[in-house]
């Protein structure tokens, strides 16, 4: 069955003027690199590219907010992995849910983090790499602790990371009660991917300065919580 998503994003002409503002451009954007570079392709390729630059980047930066103090906290996460052999080689494959729009990571639930959903589930997941090319997921997690799913996620390298503490409980294995999975439901993303080269970045950031005009390099896409949710609704059906 052929499906077609047409994007509900709005262009920045389309959208309301912002509560915060400190400028009146008249009829030009007021953010001229939003404007050139915004990018809607089909709902099908952005959800696909964005997780196509997820598993590339592997690590990410997860931001959980402090229950007692309010604070953002943000650190270091590998997206879960497994490790299959293929050819005498390990790779890893970054674990995602409903078409790549749920995000699963291992935890040590003794860990602050924990306490922090516990009290506040909302989350960001931001990655960059070393181009510049970046995206910021936002949603709600929640710690798993079964160990149906531990099991189903567990790869041997939490062993370094958990430890193995010499009481055959605490051992860094599957059974471990320590380890548990944090699965992220995005409501929505915002990322920008290249659309040139480095040479070509580099020609076009020149000709902006002298020209003033915002250079066209990224694609940066958004997708709304509606997108996510019509994507999510229709896998099993799009080829």
């Amino acid at each position: 069955m052929n499906l077609t998503f047409t994007s509900t994003t709005k262009t920045p002409t389309q959208q309301s003027k912002m509560s915060f503002s400190n400028a009146d451009t008249g009829s030009k954007p007021a953010d001229p690199y939003k404007a050139k570079n915004l990018d809607e392709p089909s709902l099908k390729e952005k959800v696909e590219d964005l997780s196509t630059f997820m598993d590339a980047c592997k690590f990410g930066m997860m931001t959980t907010r402090d229950g007692k103090t309010g604070a953002l906290v943000s650190r270091c996460m590998a997206l879960a992995a497994k490790s299959s052999k293929e050819e005498g080689m390990i790779f890893n494959i970054c674990q995602q849910e409903h078409g790549g729009t749920t995000l699963l990571f291992h935890t040590n639930t003794e860990s602050g983090k924990t306490d922090e959903l516990e009290t506040d589930s909302h989350i960001n997941i931001s990655f960059l790499n070393g181009s510049g090319e970046w995206a910021s997921i936002s949603g709600f997690a929640k710690v798993e602790t079964d160990r149906e799913t531990v099991r189903k996620y567990y790869s041997p390298s939490l062993k370094a990371w958990i430890g193995d503490l010499g009481d055959g409980t605490h051992d860094g294995g599957p059974e471990d009660p320590r380890i548990g999975v944090i699965k992220v439901d995005a409501r929505t993303a915002t990322y920008a991917i290249s659309r040139v080269s480095i040479l070509g970045r580099a020609k076009e950031m020149a000709q902006g300065v002298i020209t003033g005009e915002a250079p066209k390099v990224n694609k940066l896409r958004e997708i709304s919580e509606e997108e996510i949710n019509t994507w999510r609704t229709s896998q099993g059906m799009v080829q």
